[in-house]
């Protein structure tokens, strides 16, 4: 009897200083922060040994195509969006964009309906995922209606943006890719645009302003904390489709952005396009923009992960993302009505409040430090917006 004792006290010694060395590697040696239980089960895209990426914004346009080649590249992705500018059917569990990115991917997508001014719930997020680097998509992000409703956008571009800063700073998490903007540059003063152009000097609408603001809130916290490695990438302007025609820029109302806006016409969504203005320093008086595909910009946050995965310490860096060729208005419709073979229907109105003449970009920069450069044209981003739209008129709602 006494010996069946002894044999099953110390089993159970054995069990209890397994367990508690379990407990003590996992929370000493894989935990950045407290975890929220010694044995919670990790996410079922969590992979060990490749970073965990936490991607704001993740339902939008940009943030979603940037997750097809980051999973394809073997990163842990985990999505949080408010779904202010994305469709979520009630009857699924993630919004329309994340599901078509499972269907291209054929991987599951971690996704938690999160804004990033609630404190609280972001860190539940840091928390309950070992985060390496944070991308950061989330923003309100049309020109036109920032000049009519500037305190949203303060409040959510860069009121959020202190949030998930204070909140990374509290994980310890010092890795971050930001979606920033040309309009940081305002009006240029000489083209092709440099990232040594000045920044927040004539900037013309609330939108750029709240980019340039929070690029100097990163600047300012990398000087103060040399830790901290940011990467700040500057688009022109984004459009296109991903190539499979499953996934495209699907805007709520009537479209801010050109591209879009085209595309509904088009397919008969919409009656016509206004343009903004035909008397612009420009060869036709339609304003010049520098256009780039989707799937170039989504390979360009795909080298940025790269570079911040050899780096510590980098301090803050901008880059600019373009082809370096402006096209205006009426060359983009030209172009996607020779593409579609659909008649284009326009009407010239009074310009849009915060809007420029031109706006292109020099990328060298990118191609020299980040290997990366735009490999598709006009023709290859208005191809693959008609496959998007004509398969799918109803934007993530066709069936």
């Amino acid at each position: 009897m006494l010996r069946e004792t002894s044999i099953r006290v110390t089993c159970f010694g054995v069990l209890l200083s397994f367990f508690a060395y379990i407990y003590y590697f996992e929370t000493s040696i894989f935990a950045k922060t407290p975890v929220l239980g010694a044995f919670e089960r990790r996410e079922p895209n969590e992979m060990p040994g490749a970073w965990t990426v936490l991607v704001t914004g993740g339902a939008g346009f940009v943030g979603a195509h940037t997750l097809i080649p980051m999973i394809n590249a073997g990163y842990n992705v985990i999505v949080i969006d408010n779904l202010v500018n994305s469709y979520k059917n009630p009857s699924s569990e993630k919004p329309e964009a994340i599901n078509r990115v499972e269907r291209i991917t054929g991987k599951k997508v971690t996704f938690h309906q999160v804004d990033i001014r609630d404190e609280e719930a972001l860190s539940r997020i840091f928390e309950k995922h070992s985060i390496d680097c944070v991308i950061h998509f989330a923003a309100l992000k049309a020109v036109g209606e920032s000049c009519e409703k500037p305190l949203e956008y303060y409040r959510n571009n860069v009121g959020g943006s202190c949030t998930l800063l204070e909140v990374m700073k509290a994980h310890n998490v010092k890795k971050l890719v930001y979606s920033s903007s040309a309009t940081v540059y305002g009006i240029p003063r000489s083209l092709p645009i440099k990232e040594d152009h000045p920044t927040g000097i004539n900037v013309t609408n609330p939108y750029g302003r709240t980019k340039y603001v929070v690029e100097e809130m990163m600047r300012d916290l990398c000087k103060s904390d040399g830790s901290w490695s940011v990467i700040s990438l500057r688009y022109f302007n984004p459009v296109g489709a991903h190539s499979s025609g499953l996934l495209g820029e699907d805007p709520k109302g009537i479209p801010n952005n050109l591209m879009p806006y085209i595309s509904k016409v088009a397919v008969g969504k919409l009656e016509k396009l206004k343009v903004f203005g035909n008397d612009y320093k420009t060869h036709d008086g339609t304003g010049e923009r520098d256009y780039i595909h989707i799937e170039d910009l989504a390979e360009g946050h795909l080298k940025a992960l790269s570079k911040l995965e050899g780096v510590s310490g980098l301090g803050f860096k901008a880059y600019n993302l373009g082809t370096g060729n402006g096209y205006t208005v009426l060359e983009v419709i030209r172009t996607f009505k020779e593409v579609s073979g659909r008649e284009i229907k326009y009407e010239i109105v009074g310009r849009r409040s915060g809007d420029i003449d031109s706006s292109y970009a020099d990328a060298s920069l990118a191609k020299k430090e980040l290997q990366w450069s735009a490999t598709k044209n006009l023709v290859d981003m208005c191809k693959d917006t008609w496959r998007w739209q004509s398969q799918n008129p109803d934007g993530l709602e066709t069936l």
